[in-house]
């Protein structure tokens, strides 16, 4: 892709297209205080920039400035310095670059930015502020210009700092590694939506990725795989591609890349794993392990037994060997360590960890990794660092002076700040990037999950339930883009944006400056920004959701139609057919009570925008009838409740698309009340197989009637067979019925968890039953 401007890269000049008849604030994050102006400010050949003479970061950020305007405006206005000791003062139609101690109260990133028609003042504290600001003035800078038309910034006035101190995005590198260029790239794109953080996840099971000269084969060996995943962890068999992959950044490329994160205000966290994810390192030290090995870097996902050995005291002076080498590398004050999906099982056998258990008087292996943890950190804070993990650290206790970054919901986060520890949140209901932003079948090979855009902007990362003393512990959030499914620099600005625009506006903009509306609207003209960076964005906002409820009072079904992108409208059918510009116009919810195949897509004149989205609705005898459910299923599959197995809708393969009821380690045993005797023929039911999310085909299913709920009768009874342990299927299990009247149907499904099994492992999930 082209990439960017100015500081951000060689700057392309824009195409020559028509702008936008007016100069536009929509500005994202939207700022603290906006006020707009009349009249506008050109940019002209006569244009100068002028800043203050006592600062070489502020001449810096001018220069950045001047290659800005030069790419968008075709002028290069010169920098001039000014001070005491250089007389001058910006005049009519120039631009001033400001520091100004009594804009204290804003913070080292508030800024103030005037733009009048006859001049622009941006001032700030710290330079900080005045580069944030300076991606605002690139922000009221049209996304493309007409060609040899003049360039204006929009009259406005801007008081404006950020909600939180920690405004985060996380790359994982070692699921599958990137090269410095597009690292930078990356950080480009955080630095244009203000955010200060860049957290590099380097080390997993599946590679090691920073050079530790003290231990080269971490990377001539920890570096390297053979072979990588072919399609998703739940297709069964697993296939590989045999391919040798991976690669790391030597010591020199990390500080290369640091420093261009420093130029644009950013700070570069890394996260060096343990005691878990360390299969990589273990294959290339076995002696770290509970066991000797041997081992090789993994080609899976997922989460592995082997783990650094915690009661061999040689792990611990290998990490902090490495971590010697490591934090010299980042001039933050955080360390990631990781601490997450750290399995105890090898643990719980090793002699070694056992005896270490007993020397430090340690209840369970819990508590080792507290013992773990609470060692590593207090040799990090030794070196002037401070230790972050992912919020499994809290279990066993949390070491003393640890940041908690809570990623298993909000509940990790909010009992670290009850506890006064600092705390980010990244709550992977909210802010993980690798799952899905739009319909599975519509979106790239993903982790899986559902995240829009909607979604994202909905991130709350402040628990109400915490006093305000406690608040004040919350530094902030971010989002993770965790890499198995993500291989090429396409797919991951795809996965980015645009929902990096979204989490920049939660992590900057106060709570009463927010509006989803408002941000829909903006995002029209960010589209536009995203286009002239030559960005791969996702366009998934475009695509409608589709939202089937039944409503009681109609005996209906109700269909909402809605999606993320402001502007376009929704054309739908009800017959199957593809919709057009001419076809139907969505205005509100509407009923239906009849089988229907529902097509919407989104059209902006007689251009269609995303894709066609399909939902099909059957009506069948059992439609709507109540349903008594022996066994509750799940908490996490619940669907809509019982009413989801006779709603008339069928679920996908995506087993967490809130259309499947899943048991874990239970049967199925559902009664549906037809209200009246009525004669029956077939009954159908749908389940899915995942084997690799453990979700199997019931063993046997088996159908009952009843005229009056008291007395049934079964009328068939089958074992289930061909289970397949390929990808993710559905199966319907059609139930042939002998002449039969009834009022009641019954319907039994034995889940194949194996007779006597001391926990559950086996899922039985059920979709639509079909009573015709």
């Amino acid at each position: 892709m082209s990439f960017l401007l100015g500081l951000f890269g060689a700057a392309p000049a824009f195409a020559q297209q028509a702008a936008d008849p007016s100069p536009s604030t929509a500005l994202i994050p939207m700022p603290a205080h906006l006020t707009p102006g009349r009249g506008s400010f050109a940019i002209t050949a006569a244009t100068s920039i002028y800043v203050d003479a006592n600062s070489q970061e502020l001449r810096r950020i001018g220069q950045v400035l001047s290659q800005d305007l030069q790419a968008s405006a075709g002028v290069q206005p010169p920098v001039v310095v000014v001070g005491k000791s250089r007389p001058g003062k910006p005049g009519s139609g120039d631009i001033y670059l400001s520091l100004r101690p009594a804009l204290d109260s804003l913070g080292a990133e508030g800024y103030t930015l005037s733009v009048q028609p006859s001049q622009v003042v941006l001032a700030a504290r710290d330079p900080h502020g005045v580069f944030l600001g300076l991606q605002t003035i690139r922000q009221l800078l049209p996304p493309q210009r007409a060609a040899g038309g003049a360039v204006s910034l929009p009259a406005v006035e801007v008081v404006d700092q950020p909600r939180y101190a920690w405004r985060g995005m996380h790359l994982d590198v070692s699921r599958h590694f990137f090269p410095v260029s597009f690292v930078k790239q990356y950080i480009d794109y955080l630095a244009l939506h203000k955010l200060n953080t860049f957290h590099w996840h380097l080390t997993d099971d599946q590679g090691w990725r920073i050079e530790i000269k003290k231990y080269p084969r971490l990377t001539s060996v920890g570096g390297w795989r053979e072979g990588t995943l072919i399609g998703h962890y739940s297709d069964q068999p697993h296939q590989f591609d045999n391919l040798r992959y991976g690669g790391f950044y030597t010591q020199e490329q990390i500080r290369e890349v640091v420093r261009y994160a420093q130029d644009r205000y950013i700070t570069v966290v890394p996260e060096i794993e343990m005691p878990g994810h360390a299969v990589a390192a273990l294959a290339a030290y076995p002696e770290l392990s509970c066991t000797g090995g041997p081992f090789k870097v993994e080609r899976l996902w997922g989460v592995f037994d082997d783990i650094f050995c915690a009661g061999n005291e040689q792990t611990f002076s290998f990490l902090q060997d490495v971590l010697t080498e490591v934090m010299p590398l980042f001039p933050g004050r955080m360390v990631h360590l990781g601490g997450d999906e750290a399995p105890k099982t090898r643990w719980r056998t090793c002699p070694k960890c056992q005896a270490r258990m007993k020397a430090e008087n340690l209840k369970d292996e819990h508590e080792l990794q507290s013992y773990f943890v609470q060692r590593m950190e207090k040799f990090v804070n030794s070196r002037g660092k401070t230790m972050i993990g992912w919020d499994e650290i809290l279990e066993g206790g949390l070491a003393p002076n640890a940041a908690v970054m809570s990623w298993r919901g909000m509940e990790g986060g909010t009992t670290a700040a009850r506890q006064h520890h600092q705390v980010v949140m990244a709550p992977g209901s909210h802010a993980y990037f690798d799952h899905a932003q739009g319909e599975a079948s519509l979106e790239p090979l993903s982790f899986g999950g559902f995240l829009p855009l909607s979604k994202v902007y909905a991130f709350e990362p402040t628990p109400t339930e915490l006093t305000a003393a406690e608040q004040q512990y919350v530094l902030g959030g971010q989002a993770n883009l965790w890499t198995e499914y993500i291989a090429t620099e396409q797919q991951a600005e795809y996965m980015l944006l645009p929902r990096l625009s979204a989490l920049a506006e939660v992590l900057w903009t106060p709570t009463r400056q927010k509006s989803w509306p408002s941000f829909q609207q903006r995002m029209q003209q960010q589209y536009r920004r995203y286009e002239s960076w030559g960005a791969s964005y996702s366009r998934s906002a475009f695509n409608v959701r589709q939202r089937l409820t039944f409503d009681s009072a109609r005996h209906a079904t109700l269909v909402a139609l809605q999606m993320d992108a402001a502007g376009p409208r929704i054309r739908y059918s009800l017959d199957g057919t593809a919709p057009t510009p001419a076809s139907a116009e969505y205005t509100q919810p509407f009923a239906v009570s009849h089988s229907a195949v529902i097509k919407a897509a989104a059209f902006e004149g007689h251009q269609l925008q995303g894709e066609v989205t399909t939902r099909e609705l059957t009506v069948h005898q059992a439609f709507a009838a109540p349903v008594t459910l022996t066994t509750e299923p799940n908490r996490s599959y619940r669907g809509a409740g019982a009413i989801t197995l006779v709603d008339g809708q069928r679920g996908s393969t995506n087993h967490a698309d809130g259309q499947w009821l899943g048991f874990y380690g239970t049967d199925l045993e559902a009664t549906l009340d037809l209200g009246q005797v009525t004669a029956l023929r077939t009954v159908k039911a749908s389940f899915l197989q995942a084997a690799g999310s453990g979700i199997r085909l019931p063993t046997n299913v088996a159908i009952a009637v009843s005229k009056d709920g008291v007395k049934y009768q079964t009328v068939y009874a089958a074992p289930v067979s061909g289970f397949s342990p390929g990808k993710p299927a559905i199966r319907e299990v059609p139930a042939a019925l002998p002449k039969t009247k009834a009022r009641f149907v019954r319907i039994t499904a034995t889940n194949a968890q194996p007779p006597g099994a001391a926990t559950p492992d086996t899922w039985l999930f059920v979709d639509e039953v079909m009573v015709q």
